[in-house]
């Protein structure tokens, strides 16, 4: 009888039989294991270029140092210089429109389509009729062929006294009549195609195409309505499809007390301030003084025109300008002039101060010199930025130079 320890020995398991299959897996799982590693490392890390999700706000020039040199302030409305409200030539049943209020339209683009059935039958038509007269022309000119042979040969007949001369008067009427029914029916041709031109005409009318390039303020008919330039057909007819406003032609209006128009100048410097953004300062000049005064408010009507173009500018805003004297802007205590950031947007390291500024998605950093400010939450910048400058304000991970950021 075996020994219990010997028995023991026998439930031992050979390891060496599994040794081949356990190398052949080891591999593969090891790379998957690196892969998986790797993958997670590049989500929660993420790469340097990244986008960050940033804040940001407008550099914005002091409030006082416009009011400063200030000579007269006045308040008034933006408005456009351009604008019209597009109609159709003839009276039409509108087919379809394609605009929407906020949409930008370039110069001929379609805006709107009337019912056309009429006026392509009638361009079929005058092309049908252009057709019947060329036709006409070719059966006129093979008339005339043989009557110029007949005529040709009659001729040669009478110089050899093998006919009379009234056949030959009778040939040269028959050619001569033929001639003036060819050029009848050229000027029918001609006719015809005039005629096509004003089918064409007609039927171009009924496609409707901004006058000039501009965003579309106002959308004024829809598909089923009739429309006519003029006021006909009752109260159920449209006057206009739309609305469109050349945005680079706007301009601001205000109304100056003539006691003071003389503080007025064209060409004058002002200072302009929307009232959906009061601490946003805006550069513009006087364009001219409209020379006439209103008898009942003793008011002078004033043109003021930005010196640049910027979106957050709509039609009918209201705005408070101040205009300018010919001294520097500088407030009174002799502060240098310069823009306002909020505290949060200024950063420090070892090489002085900076901030972050964006620039088509990407951050640069940018050296500024402070200035001195009463209030803690605002930073006076002297140097390194201007009044409209976008900045970071805050990020929610730390910035580099050239970085892709995102805007909250």
């Amino acid at each position: 009888m075996a020994e219990p320890a010997d028995r023991l020995s026998e439930l031992k398991i050979d390891r060496s039989a599994f040794e081949p299959a356990r190398r052949g897996w080891l591999w593969p799982v090891l790379s998957i294991a690196v892969i998986a590693i790797a993958a997670i490392a590049w989500f929660l890390l993420g790469s340097k270029g990244s986008a960050v999700v940033v804040e940001t706000e407008i550099a914005r020039r002091p409030p006082s140092a416009a009011a400063a040199s200030s000579v007269l302030d006045a308040s008034g409305y933006v408005t456009a210089r351009r604008e019209a409200t597009v109609s159709s030539e003839v009276t039409g049943k509108v087919t379809e429109v394609l605009i929407e209020e906020g949409m930008s339209v370039a110069a001929g683009q379609i805006v709107a389509r009337l019912d056309d059935t009429t006026q392509r039958a009638q361009l079929a038509l005058s092309n049908a009729q252009l057709q019947a007269a060329r036709t006409a022309i070719t059966e006129v000119e093979a008339q005339l062929r043989g009557s110029k042979l007949e005529r040709d040969r009659l001729r040669e007949l009478v110089a050899r006294n093998l006919t009379s001369t009234s056949s030959v008067d009778t040939a040269e009427a028959n050619y001569d009549a033929l001639a003036a029914r060819l050029e009848a029916a050229r000027d029918n041709v001609t006719v015809s195609e005039k005629g096509v031109a004003l089918a064409q005409d007609a039927l171009d009318d009924m496609t409707i195409r901004a006058p000039f390039g501009g965003m579309v303020v106002s959308k004024n008919a829809q598909p089923g309505e009739m429309i006519s330039p003029i006021s006909a057909g009752g109260g159920f007819t449209r006057t206009g499809i739309c609305t469109i406003v050349d945005m680079d032609s706007l301009e601001i209006e205000v109304d100056v007390n003539e006691a003071y128009i003389q503080r007025v100048n064209p060409g004058q410097a002002v200072s302009a301030t929307l009232d959906a953004y009061p601490n946003w300062q805006i550069p513009a000049d006087v364009i001219a003084i409209v020379p006439t005064a209103d008898r009942q408010k003793a008011t002078v009507r004033v043109r003021i025109g930005f010196r640049e173009r910027d979106e957050r500018v709509f039609r009918d805003m209201g705005v408070k300008v101040a205009f300018l004297g010919s001294e520097p802007l500088s407030t009174t205590s002799g502060e240098p002039q310069g823009v306002l950031i909020s505290g949060s947007a200024l950063q420090q390291d070892a090489d002085g101060d900076y901030v972050w500024q964006l620039q088509n998605e990407q951050v640069e950093r940018r050296a500024v010199e402070l200035g001195s400010s009463a209030d803690r939450d605002r930073v006076l910048v002297i140097n390194g930025l201007k009044a409209g400058d976008t900045i970071v304000r805050s990020a929610s991970a730390p910035l580099s130079a050239g970085q892709t950021v995102t805007t909250n």
